[in-house]
């Protein structure tokens, strides 16, 4: 435990401060946000969960008596990016991303994640993914636009990145294209509305989070749009009727022992917050991805 305050911790990723070289986990902001269809916003989402993170280091994850901050993290900063260009952006972050054997992005929105994919998989194949959003993202386009938050996990099962069978969404309520939907099933990836998570609860969604992943490597990516606006509200495209903070920590908390390579968490919009509460949630989704860590 921590002795400093935590409102003096320095404002890294639970204010981690060991050398790269030395780390076991790396963290990196990845501030890229002209891929969104609504409200940008979200190239400031890194710093924003990195201050927020700090509210979490003075003390162990009660669930399993584990700290996080202490598991051999360390915070490499921004990548680097391609100002205004998506695809030279994407491979940027890809080329960054291959550097590091078990990365944990903080976006930027969801755009990232194709490039953090591809990244992963050159290192280990196509991962089964297990995916907190209020939408598919897996529209063919976005307004004409190929490359973009809504259609990155489009691109992913087309270029082979992940593996649909092994693919579950949770938390999918936005208005949809019955076309786009019903493409999504036929890859076989398994979609979890927030209404069941609400009618079945936690333990459920986790038994069927094991269930469809299986034991192979597993990638989580985390929308922040998937929790509630009520709770979350610093979003750039917020869907009414989402999950609520604590069952999105009961859901991941009953994770454990999955084979899991890596993580993003995005679209945190800090303009659009109140009292930091989308950057700690957030924040928390990361601690406790690192909580399950061995």
């Amino acid at each position: 435990m921590t002795l400093t305050p935590t409102f003096a911790i320095p404002p890294t990723f639970l204010g981690a401060t060991l050398e790269p070289a030395a780390a076991r986990f790396w963290v990196a902001g990845v501030p890229l946000d002209i891929g969104t269809t609504n409200r940008a916003g979200a190239r400031a989402g890194p710093l924003a969960v990195r201050h927020a993170s700090r509210m979490l280091v003075d003390g162990d994850n009660p669930t399993n008596w584990r700290d996080p901050s202490r598991l051999g993290l360390a915070d490499i900063g921004d990548f680097a990016l391609a100002l205004g260009d998506i695809p030279a952006s994407l491979a940027l972050i890809e080329q960054q991303a291959a550097r590091f054997s078990h990365l944990v992005a903080i976006g930027g929105d969801h755009t990232i994640t194709l490039a953090l994919l591809r990244a992963l998989a050159q290192r280990s194949g196509p991962p089964g993914m297990v995916h907190f959003d209020a939408h598919v993202d897996t529209w063919p386009d976005n307004f004409g636009q190929p490359l973009a938050h809504g259609s990155v996990f489009y691109r992913a099962i087309l270029e082979g990145l992940i593996d649909p069978r092994r693919t579950i969404q949770i938390g999918i309520r936005s208005p949809v294209a019955r076309a786009v939907y019903e493409w999504t099933l036929a890859q076989g990836v398994r979609i979890v509305s927030a209404e069941e998570v609400h009618m079945t609860g936690p333990p459920a969604v986790a038994d069927l989070v094991r269930a469809t992943v299986g034991a192979g490597p597993v990638y989580l990516s985390f929308d922040i749009d998937a929790i509630d606006p009520g709770q979350a509200p610093g979003t750039g495209t917020p869907e009414v009727g989402g999950l609520f903070t604590w069952q999105v920590m009961a859901i991941l908390k009953r994770l454990g022992g999955l084979d899991f390579r890596g993580m993003d968490v995005v679209e945190v919009a800090p303009a659009y917050d109140i009292a930091e509460i989308t950057a700690l949630a957030a924040a928390s989704v990361v601690w406790q991805y690192l909580s399950l860590q061995p």
